[in-house]
């Protein structure tokens, strides 16, 4: 099984259910079958990519920043059921109280929650326990959608919507964790002996940056997140953005120029953050004889020259665009260059970092209630990256999304591409 292969271009040859995304939600009229459909895409999507994973796989919690499968599955569950089916299911009953504290995640809002750092204690429920409380809630979710009234619906599927995204967001972190956890084993197990990273393009040159003001932003039909609004003018300096992303071989050259030992190239915090963690390579890379060896979804591999370079934090890649004597873009010149489609790789390969702070929009607002706080709270302090990772659902990628990390975060697939901005 290969974590990139998520959604499928033609329906699943086991279920026959339609390829997420769902239809739009000005699409008419309604089609509760499809939203059935997609929801089941999802929500198989994440149990497939759970069942390499024995229960004890599912339960470690190798540091704060990173949560257990199990829990990934069952608080995903829980969305659900917060959100959709407490408020729009009449009758329902929720399945055990005691869920909703070990499982809710940030939403202050929707009551208080085992903190996070101690996600890895709870044994209990069970993993199988876990794929009972999903079983459940997803037959309930399809008696919602089945019974609803067209104008039921209106309110309903939005909130759908937002957890179908929601789940797939999981997915990647669902990934991304137990490498993380199975990178701090020293039987450097796999979590899939036949996983092998894309290759790249291999394209070469640069694509160029008019200067002008331009539109940035979600606008038109399609999901997106409430951070990816509103749909705004932004100025573009002008320059130039490199087609390729920046590659291992080219890292291991700013390696041998002593780049993680000279504190010329760093930010303050940066270099701070690296000597206090031992950086002098990127994340999983391990010393193997006369070369570099990678903890990877199939087990340590020899670092390959030719692939993009990734787990690298935002005080890395600020870092490695300093020693090039070049820029990282902006998230609204990778957004226009991407829009243009002059970018090779930016999509499905690493996320990349920006040389933007994750704040707000002009004009932003959050959405009304709890789900007001899946986003703008965390505007402080972090970055945005944009395209997707080798470990991002297919069908979850937009050109205007906007993920963001703390600067020192590195076990995400991240990476970089550099910029020239005209000065």
């Amino acid at each position: 099984m290969a974590a990139t292969a998520a959604f499928r271009e033609t329906p699943d040859a086991q279920t026959g259910r339609p390829v997420f995304p769902p239809p739009p939600l000005t699409a008419r009229p309604v089609d509760p079958a499809a939203w059935i459909a997609a929801f089941h895409a999802v929500r198989d999507e994440t149990e497939r990519r759970a069942a390499p994973l024995s229960p004890e796989d599912q339960q470690v919690q190798s540091m704060a920043d990173a949560s257990p499968t199990k829990w990934h599955r069952a608080h995903t569950t829980w969305f659900f059921e917060q959100f959709l089916l407490r408020e729009h299911l009449p009758g329902y009953a929720i399945y055990d109280e005691r869920l909703h504290y070990l499982f809710n995640s940030y939403y202050v809002a929707a009551g208080p929650r085992q903190p996070r750092i101690l996600r890895g204690l709870i044994t209990r429920p069970t993993a199988d326990e876990v794929a009972a409380y999903r079983a459940h809630v997803d037959r309930a979710v399809d008696a919602l959608l089945s019974q609803a009234s067209a104008g039921a619906l209106e309110a309903i599927l939005p909130v759908l919507e937002i957890g179908l995204y929601h789940e797939q967001q999981h997915q990647e972190l669902l990934i991304t964790d137990i490498l993380h956890a199975f990178a701090q084993n020293p039987l450097g197990p796999a979590y899939d002996a036949a996983w092998r990273f894309p290759a790249p393009a291999g394209a070469t040159g640069h694509a160029d940056l008019a200067r002008g003001i331009t539109r940035v932003g979600h606008e038109g039909e399609g999901f997106s997140f409430d951070n990816e609004s509103p749909c705004h003018d932004v100025l573009i300096q002008g320059g130039r953005i490199d087609r390729s992303l920046v590659t291992n071989a080219q890292w291991l050259a700013f390696m041998a120029d002593g780049g993680y030992a000279r504190p010329e190239l760093w930010l303050s915090d940066g270099w701070i953050a690296a000597q206090a963690e031992g950086w002098e390579a990127p994340g999983y890379w391990r010393p193997a004889e006369a070369e570099w060896a990678t903890m990877t979804l199939a087990g340590v591999r020899a670092v390959d020259p030719a692939l993009p370079v990734t787990h690298i934090s935002y005080y890395e890649a600020d870092a490695y665009a300093r020693w090039a004597g070049r820029d990282l873009p902006t998230e609204f010149e990778w957004e226009v260059a991407a829009r243009e489609e002059t970018l090779a790789d930016a999509f499905g390969l690493v996320w990349q970092w920006t040389r933007s702070a994750y704040t707000a929009y002009p004009g932003y607002r959050p959405v009304d209630g709890a789900l007001g706080e899946y986003n703008g709270k965390f505007m402080s302090n972090q970055f945005v990256l944009r395209g997707s990772s080798v470990a991002t659902p297919q069908g979850h990628a937009r050109v205007g999304y906007r993920n963001f990390f703390y600067p020192h975060q590195r076990w995400q697939f991240t990476g970089l591409r550099l910029s020239d901005a005209r000065r």
